[in-house]
């Protein structure tokens, strides 16, 4: 779904599974620096909106995700996985009730999977599930943002800043008066600072949640079954995860960003050192230069100096080994 703001001076289209909205406006940093401030607003239109109404809405929803949410106070936000059987992750969710509906914001065209599994699990409870994404449009504003949500919308407010569920009509009129547009790629820049990891990037078909540092943020430890559990449960209180999240430091004076799937190799092995991770999400920070995601084993140790491809890197620990 193409954004009507990619008719914005400067705009870029952004690639990939982001497609369809702006990745900058023509200047990087500022953009990066108006968010960091808390100016300006991000268009997430791309992102799939699901909704779930319905008297057992919550408690329906606490049988299938990973997050406790089956009292959920109205307008407290949170996230939540969907798993495998296995533990993998195969969704995951940013959530807010607004006392008769649970909205939810999904990674772009996963939205149908999603809704399929929600529809195949309904079995007697009194929900409703509905894609809304034709009708909804996502729209960040940043922390620290003073600017005002049109009435009546619904708001997901988090320590990282407040993500509005915009009529999608309405999109372009709250553009002209929301301050300066920010592009994808400086939201993901603040991301990638706050080790945020994201469904599609971070995560492969293997990855659990442990392995991301999602176990307390999007998954509750204290809850009643759901699909996956086991897995989680038997990380926590028997072993370690296989891999770990860690945040690099790259090489300044590389002129390319290695891009994600790049292997990381340590250092003092030389160029034919076997491969110990890849990189996730790579990105171009205002104040901390090229930094980047990434996964590595659990062993490799924490001092120890990586490359990213031909890209020295010096790794920050997100996930303890």
């Amino acid at each position: 779904m193409k954004s009507p703001l990619l008719s914005l001076p400067g705009a870029v289209p952004a690639e990939g599974v982001d497609e369809g909205v702006a990745a900058h406006y023509g200047d990087l940093f500022r953009e990066q620096r108006a968010l960091a401030d808390g100016t300006g607003f991000v268009d997430l239109s791309h992102r799939g909106v699901v909704t779930v109404s319905g008297e057992d809405r919550l408690g329906w929803l606490h049988l299938l995700l990973t997050q406790h949410v089956s009292d959920l106070p109205p307008h407290q936000a949170t996230e939540a996985l969907v798993l495998s059987a296995h533990g993998h992750i195969e969704h995951a969710l940013y959530l807010v009730d607004d006392g008769e509906t649970v909205w939810a914001h999904v990674e772009p065209g996963t939205q149908d999977a999603l809704i399929a599994y929600l529809e195949s699990m309904k079995f007697f409870y009194k929900v409703e599930v509905a894609d809304r994404t034709d009708e909804f449009a996502v729209v960040h504003l940043p922390a620290g943002s003073i600017a005002e949500p049109p009435d009546g919308v619904v708001v997901r407010e988090t320590p990282h800043g407040r993500d509005l569920f915009l009529p999608r009509a309405e999109l372009e009129a709250y553009a002209r008066q929301a301050g300066p547009p920010a592009g994808l790629l400086a939201y993901e820049a603040l991301r990638v600072e706050a080790h945020r990891p994201r469904l599609g990037f971070e995560t492969d078909h293997r990855t659990i949640p442990h392995e991301l540092g999602w176990i307390g943020t999007a998954v509750h430890l204290h809850k009643g079954c759901y699909r996956g559990q086991e897995t989680v449960a038997r990380v926590q209180n028997l072993g370690k995860p296989p891999r770990r999240l860690v945040f690099l430091h790259l090489d300044g004076s590389e002129v390319h960003l290695p891009p994600p799937g790049t292997e990381i190799r340590l250092a003092d092995d030389g160029a034919d050192g076997r491969r110990v991770g890849f990189v996730t999400t790579s990105v171009r920070h205002h104040e901390l230069g090229p930094v980047a995601l990434a996964l590595v084993k659990r062993n490799v140790p924490v001092d120890a100096r990586l490359m990213a491809g031909d890209t020295a890197a010096a790794q920050e620990v997100v996930v303890e080994p």
